[in-house]
């Protein structure tokens, strides 16, 4: 491709993301995507609209976006780490300026040793793990997203993994980012994320007896009546339906 195809690609590249977007099949309408009780949110009539998963092509190395400067090394220097391995990197994304490598969850822990101890990579900081919730990604419901510093070579990147609803584990990755203890402890209260190897994988902000896990796309919404200052708040489910 020549450099002036690669320019009008580029320039077009925003209108064919748009008719892509707006070709793809909705997912769900709403904020939350909930039929059981009133949409509170004020985003009733919203669309979500579904779309498989991206991989990105070299360059991951945007010329007009610093953010991405070594995003080309870092994929470069990941790949040779781990040899043999580098299947354990199902796909690689770069997007609003952050790289991801999405890994098979039975290759994170070796994975995120790799990070921390080979030279060329040295992320010595794991910022912690969130999860998400994605009720249509069939067979990969729950995703654990982690956040990588590489102080000696200021860097950040992106590892995510995933585990269906009917085996909700991932390893735990406290052996190699002890930091990472708490963060693992609320993944899992709040979306039920199991860290296989966890020193102790207890509640941290639900109470120790609450049953299920409040962040779920799935989870109902509902909740107690609370009186504050002589009104009564009603739960979610029964406030107004704004549309």
């Amino acid at each position: 491709m020549s450099e002036k195809e690669r320019n009008e690609e580029a320039a077009n590249l925003p209108e064919r993301q748009g008719r892509e977007r707006l070709a793809a099949p909705i997912k769900r309408t709403g904020m939350f995507g909930g039929s059981t009780g009133g949409d509170t949110s004020g985003f009733g009539g919203l669309l979500v609209r579904g779309s498989a998963p991206g991989s990105s092509r070299r360059p991951f190395t945007d010329p007009d976006d610093p953010r991405t400067a070594d995003f080309d090394r870092v994929a470069d220097d990941l790949e040779a780490a781990l040899g043999d391995d580098a299947g354990a990197v199902e796909r690689v994304e770069v997007a609003y300026g952050e790289l991801t490598f999405h890994v098979r969850r039975e290759a994170l822990l070796e994975l995120v040793r790799v990070l921390r101890d080979d030279p060329a990579l040295r992320y010595e900081l794991c910022t912690g793990v969130a999860g998400v919730h994605y009720l249509d990604d069939t067979g990969r419901e729950l995703h654990a997203v982690y956040h990588f510093r590489s102080i000696s070579h200021n860097s950040e990147i992106r590892v995510e993994t995933t585990c269906p609803d009917a085996d909700p584990h991932v390893p735990s990755i406290v052996s190699v980012y002890p930091t990472n203890d708490w963060h693992e402890r609320e993944a899992w209260d709040f979306f039920g994320i199991v860290f296989d190897g966890h020193p102790a994988l207890t509640r941290i902000q639900m109470p120790d007896d609450w049953h299920g896990h409040p962040q779920r796309k799935d989870y109902p919404l509902g909740g107690i009546p609370v009186e504050y200052r002589g009104a009564t708040i009603p739960p979610p489910d029964e406030r107004r339906s704004y549309s």
